[in-house]
């Protein structure tokens, strides 16, 4: 009996297969499982704001983030307000932008060449895809009554939740792969999910996006960073079977070694 013919009828055994590839591959699976869902996520989002179903959870959000009656006046102690400001700040386009250069400048040094390229196509699809998304939903902001700082052009999806996602989590994988150490792993993807987290709420809190823009914003930048990186390793393994070095490779004697040129 043939291979295939065996495999057809015993359809365990490629269950089996499968769990056993999954199991080699964590990394690859989680990031498509995070792509699946956040897709999932955004289709549903944009769906319902489209229909403008979302409008009245959006409005009792923003509501209840100020002093009734005063639409200006953000709850909490002042200090709250000016940390909301500073941290949405690392969000914003000139911050991040100068970020992906340093690191990318920092990566052509080490003649890191797929994770120059993999920050800076991170990043600069980001963008694209953000700002077209805005010119297809061309969603209003909420008004300016209830804005404590500036912003320009439409609403949805939150540019700032999706580029620091985008730009955040990317630069988090990046330096999860220069160590085995699960620790720093998991302290380098937790900073990356907190400052996303972070700028994404202050954008809400300080009255310049609707809670539904930013989480849109969240699952597409989860999304779209979780896509490049899957990218980055389907080239770094087709490399690796050449024989090539990738450039990109997890493992290699910590921050020490990852500060050596690649041969």
């Amino acid at each position: 009996m043939t291979p295939w013919l065996r495999r057809l009828r015993d359809p365990r055994a490629d269950l089996v297969a499968l769990l056993a590839a999954a199991r080699r591959e964590v990394g690859a699976t989680v990031a498509l499982l995070v792509l699946a869902f956040t897709a999932w996520l955004f289709s549903v989002v944009a769906d319902e704001v489209s229909e403008g179903d979302t409008h009245g959870v959006d409005q009792a959000i923003l509501d209840a983030l100020r002093v009734h009656g005063h639409p200006k006046q953000l709850i909490g102690p002042d200090w709250l307000h000016t940390a909301a400001a500073d941290v949405t700040a690392l969000g914003s386009l000139t911050n991040l932008s100068l970020l992906v250069l340093l690191v990318v400048a920092l990566m052509l040094c080490l003649k890191r060449w797929a994770a120059a390229v993999l920050v800076l196509v991170g990043a600069g699809g980001g963008l694209a895809l953000s700002q077209g998304l805005k010119l297809v939903y061309g969603r209003e902001r909420p008004d300016a009554a209830y804005r404590t700082v500036e912003a320009i052009n439409a609403s949805f999806p939150s540019g700032h939740a999706m580029l620091s996602a985008v730009v955040f989590l990317t630069l988090g994988a990046l330096a999860a792969r220069f160590t085995e150490k699960r620790r720093i792993k998991a302290l380098a993807l937790g900073a990356a999910v907190l400052l996303s987290l972070l700028v994404g709420i202050s954008r809400v809190y300080l009255g310049v996006h609707w809670a539904t823009d930013v989480l849109a914003g969240w699952s597409l930048g989860a999304g779209w960073a979780m896509a490049c990186w899957l990218a980055a390793w389907a080239w770094e393994r087709r490399q690796a079977k050449r024989g090539r070095p990738a450039g990109l490779k997890e493992g290699e004697g910590g921050v020490t070694s990852a500060c050596r040129p690649n041969p």
